[in-house]
């Protein structure tokens, strides 16, 4: 497969929209404890973000929503990488590290940099995993939900104040949760296919 180099998934695109008895989304822990049941929502929705762009190839993860929009499939990843990034490795761990494609002078690097290229398609893949692997070992050996990190560019909506590990797992949800309906309008811009 062009666009990522992961084992086959189940296939999301059933027939009756019904969930498949192999979908890994449903296969999660049940009746966890807050932790549990912040980390399995938050997997729940990185694993919609594969599922919707397996089988595409750099075109169609490239591929432009409508005019004047830059938002791609491709962009999408990028951006989830950077949040990913700026939420645990900087914010929360306190990392210095730069940014991933957005800069000061393009400010929407993740998405303006999305070409139709199978390296950067390759790539975002890599560095998306990359933050997402950070993240889940962040959060699984973090002492409590109640640590916190400061927010000083107020890039996560605190006025420039401190915020918990808990806030940022219902914040990363809901950046997900948002960007899934993206996810499914380019999708089925692209080839037709809507997802369970």
């Amino acid at each position: 497969m062009a666009a990522m180099a992961t084992t086959r998934r189940a296939d999301m695109f059933t027939a009756d929209g019904k969930p498949s008895d192999d979908d890994p989304r449903e296969s999660g822990p049940t009746l966890g404890d807050e932790r549990t049941t912040l980390a399995e929502c938050l997997r729940c929705a990185r694993l919609t973000l594969e599922m919707k762009c397996e089988g595409l190839d750099a075109e169609a993860m490239a591929r432009r929503s409508v005019e004047p929009s830059t938002m791609s499939l491709l962009g999408l990843v990028r951006h989830l990488a950077e949040v990913e990034r700026a939420t645990f490795r900087v914010m929360l761990a306190g990392q210095d590290v730069p940014k991933l494609y957005c800069s000061e002078t393009d400010r929407d690097g993740d998405f303006d940099g999305a070409v139709a290229d199978p390296q950067v398609v390759a790539e975002a893949w890599d560095a998306w995993r990359a933050e997402v692997d950070f993240a889940e070992r962040f959060v699984a050996e973090a002492p409590s939900l109640e640590i916190a990190g400061d927010d000083l560019m107020n890039l996560h909506g605190t006025g420039g104040g401190s915020m918990s590990l808990r806030e940022a797992l219902v914040g990363m949800v809901w950046e997900y949760g948002r960007h899934m309906g993206h996810v499914d309008l380019l999708r089925e811009r692209i080839d037709g296919r809507v997802g369970q």
